[in-house]
């Protein structure tokens, strides 16, 4: 269990530092940016209670809207990815699974599981996101166009991430 907090810390801070120094000056013409930060939530272990998974990504939003210099935007796209997590996780893991501290990773849980947890994950986080960001109709089409390519954009960057931690070991059950 250290060892997992102690993974999960370290996790935290390169991905933060990765979106911060990174991720926070790339984008397309304001229709498309990248938050790989997410990725943090997404791989947070599974059995971890529902109470610290939303404290967590709580903080984890906060962190990011500090230095983003947005108020609470992030924070509450975070608190909707953390209860997507929590629907997903109880709609697709087994009750034995459910209660370990697995991180749901590429390869625990395959990718057949693992594709799409990461794109309907970044898609709840950027639909959150980017209409609270607007938070007006007015420009519907502009923002759901930002949030299709954003969501294609970060997911494609997170899989690559999940490509480069990456280690071969048994599949969890037959997902």
């Amino acid at each position: 269990m250290g060892r997992v907090f102690i993974n999960n810390v370290i996790r935290f801070i390169i991905v933060l530092l990765i979106q911060i120094i990174l991720f926070k000056n790339i984008g397309y013409y304001n229709i498309a940016a990248a938050f790989p930060y997410i990725f943090f939530i997404l791989f947070l272990p599974i059995g971890l209670p529902n109470f610290l998974l939303f404290l967590i990504a709580f903080l984890t939003g906060l962190s990011i809207d500090a230095f983003y210099d947005s108020i609470g935007v992030h924070a509450c796209a975070c608190i909707a990815l953390a209860l997507f997590r929590i629907l997903y996780h109880k709609i697709t893991l087994e009750m034995d699974i459910k209660d370990s501290y697995n991180t749901p990773s590429l390869s625990e849980m395959g990718f057949k599981w693992f594709l799409p947890y990461v794109l309907l994950g970044t898609l709840t986080h950027h639909f959150t996101l980017f209409l609270v960001e607007s938070f007006s109709f007015t420009n519907i089409l502009h923002v759901l166009f930002s949030i299709v390519i954003s969501s294609i954009f970060t997911s494609l960057v997170i899989l690559l991430m999940a490509l480069l931690v990456y280690r071969k070991k048994s599949r969890i059950g037959n997902i």
